[in-house]
Parts: structure tokens; sequence; C-alpha cells
């Protein structure tokens, strides 16, 4: 079997294994799981030893808690929270795009939107939420140990770490992925128990758009949310064929080596990797909600159609943002230069 397969196998397998233990065991927030899953299994390396699970748990943990110490200052001083919550997401993105960090810099996002807008309504859900995602780390890392030795690397084919972007361009994305953020977040204040779909979009629509070029940012952030709608659509209704936990595994298994082979360049595609883990992402994002209300006895289609257009609306303001910011840097750029020509002629 060639390598781009068993990667495909690899990281198709590991995702749906990680959705059927964590909705075989009841955990909390169950779609969280096979997302981390998806996430940490993609870049073609070993799994974590124990050691390290236990270090991501401790960083887990910590990250993410830094939301339960915004929750006083939402209650009692709005503004200034507000304001750290700006500052933390800057430098959140920072560490993605500058150091590499990009576990770190999204777990520290989550910790900073999602925990900090969770624990405005309820602290106890607040801490319910970070141990959930806890346990879907957990449950993702023991699922690599078990498929990883199916599907293993070569000898030397791990890819090199990818190159670190300028101080000056992370320093702009940083901005740029703030700006996206922030307005979802204060929506998300008003009702954050039914805004979760979105602040987990919202975050990852702040880690894609690290894509530098406007286009193709545009295509990430708009197109892939379209996509992984349709995904979820399709997946929803192929699992009513047979509603069983393990159509359920197949039905996951199935999505995930279509989608992992135009990743690794199995299957010809026109777009992006950021594009196609985005819109699997999106689509987990929104099966998992639709899966609870189906068990809860909730109009499953009218909660669907509210959390779609929703995820729409924020992708097409992420878009438009990613938009106007770079046309308003280039127009900036192209002052300042012309600035620096009239200053060099004129001294000469």
């Amino acid at each position: 079997m060639s390598i781009e397969a068993r990667r495909v196998f690899r990281l198709s397998l590991t995702v749906a294994l990680a959705l059927a233990i964590a909705y075989a065991m009841a955990s909390p927030l169950p779609h969280l799981a096979p997302i981390f899953a998806w996430l940490l299994t993609m870049e073609p390396k070993k799994p974590l030893g124990l050691k390290g699970l236990l270090v991501l748990v401790a960083v887990t943990a910590l990250t993410t808690g830094t939301g339960l110490l915004i929750i006083p200052l939402l209650s009692d001083y709005p503004a200034t929270a507000i304001l750290v919550v700006l500052v933390a997401l800057f430098f959140s993105t920072y560490i993605s795009v500058s150091l590499g960090q990009v576990t770190v810099g999204m777990l520290l996002t989550i910790g900073i939107t999602l925990i900090s807008a969770v624990g405005s309504v309820s602290f106890v859900a607040a801490t319910a939420v970070i141990d959930a995602l806890v346990v879907a780390i957990v449950i993702s890392t023991l699922c690599q140990w078990l498929v990883y030795p199916l599907f293993p690397e070569d000898a030397g084919s791990l890819e090199p770490p990818a190159e670190k972007v300028g101080n000056e361009q992370a320093l702009w994305i940083s901005l740029r992925t703030t700006l996206i953020v922030i307005p979802v977040y204060l929506v998300c204040l008003t009702n954050p128990m039914m805004y979760t779909a979105l602040i987990l979009k919202s975050v990852s629509l702040g880690q894609q758009s690290t894509v530098v070029d406007t286009r193709a940012a545009a295509k990430v952030l708009l197109g892939s949310t379209l996509m992984g709608g349709v995904l979820a659509i399709l997946f929803w209704f192929a699992l009513k064929l047979n509603v069983s936990l393990w159509m359920f595994f197949l039905w996951m298994l199935l999505v995930g080596i279509g989608v992992a082979a135009k990743i690794y360049g199995l299957r010809a595609t026109k777009y992006s990797v950021d594009f196609w883990s985005t819109a699997l992402v999106t689509m987990l994002i929104l099966l998992g909600p639709a899966v609870a209300d189906s068990a809860n006895g909730k109009d499953v289609y009218q909660a669907f159609s509210v959390r779609m257009s929703l995820l729409v609306a924020v992708a097409l303001y992420a878009s438009v943002t990613v938009f106007a910011l770079d046309q308003l840097r280039n127009r900036l750029r192209k002052t300042s230069a012309r600035l620096e020509a009239r200053s060099a002629t004129t001294a000469g």
C-alpha cells in the first residue's frame, strides 16, 4: 500500500473510531472527539506517547482554563473583559502562525471564546466543556495508538515542518483573525448555549484565516462552509436509512476516506487541503448538535437550518473582512511606497 493510501486509511479510521467510542461512552459533547481526531491526525507523524498525552492534557486544561479567569470580568467589568479577549485572541493566533504552535493556539482560542462565553451563563457548564475537551483529546490519542500500527509511516517519509510566517505577516494575520472572531463572540454572549456551534465555527474560521492569498481565503472560509453543510445533509439522510452506532461509524469512515483521499492527493481536486479540512470539521460541527436534537425529540430540520444559516453568515462576514482588510493593507503599502519615492526624489 502506498504511503498516501496508508495516510488516508489512518486518518479516516482514527476519526471514525473516535466518533464511535465517544458516542458509545455517551461522553459530553461527543462530536468533539472526531473533530480533534481529525485535527491531530492530519499531519503525518507518529502519535504522542503516554508522556506526550499527559503533557497535552495538561496544556489543554491550562489553555482552556484561561476562559474561567475571564468569567468574573464578564459579569463585573464587561468592557475590560472584551479588551482582554481581544488581546488574548491576537496573542493565541500569533502563537499559531509565527511560532508554529497550532494546537496550543487553537486550544487557547477555544478557552478564551467558548469557555468564557459558556461560563457567563454557568460556571459548572464551563468546567463541563473543559472536561469534554480533555476527554475528546484522550479518546483521539487512544484511537491513534490503535490505528497507527496498522498504517504506519515509512522511515524517513515524514514531511518537513511547514515554513514559519514572517513576523510582519504573522502580526497582520493575527489582527485579521481577531477581527473575524470577536464580533461572533459578542453575538454568542447573548445566548452561549444556543450558539455553541457558532463559537466552534468561528474558532475554525479564525484558524483557517491564516491563508495569505485573499481569493484562497475566500474559498476556504465561505466555500468550505457550504461544502460542509452539503456533506452534513448527505450524511444525515444516509444515516436515517439505518440508525445505529455501527452505521454511524461506517458512514463516518466512508466520508473520511473520501475527504482524506483529496487531502493526500489520491483523488484530484482543485481545492486546497484547508478547504477540505474545514469542510469536514464544519460537517461534524453540524452533525453533533443534530444528533443531540434528535435524541431529545427536537425539530432537527429547523435547528439545522438555523445553524447552517448562522454558519454561512459568519463565513460570509469572515470572507468580506479578509478582503476589505487586505485591500486596505495594499492601499497603505502603495501610499507608503509613493511617499518614499517622493522623499527620495526630493532628497536627490
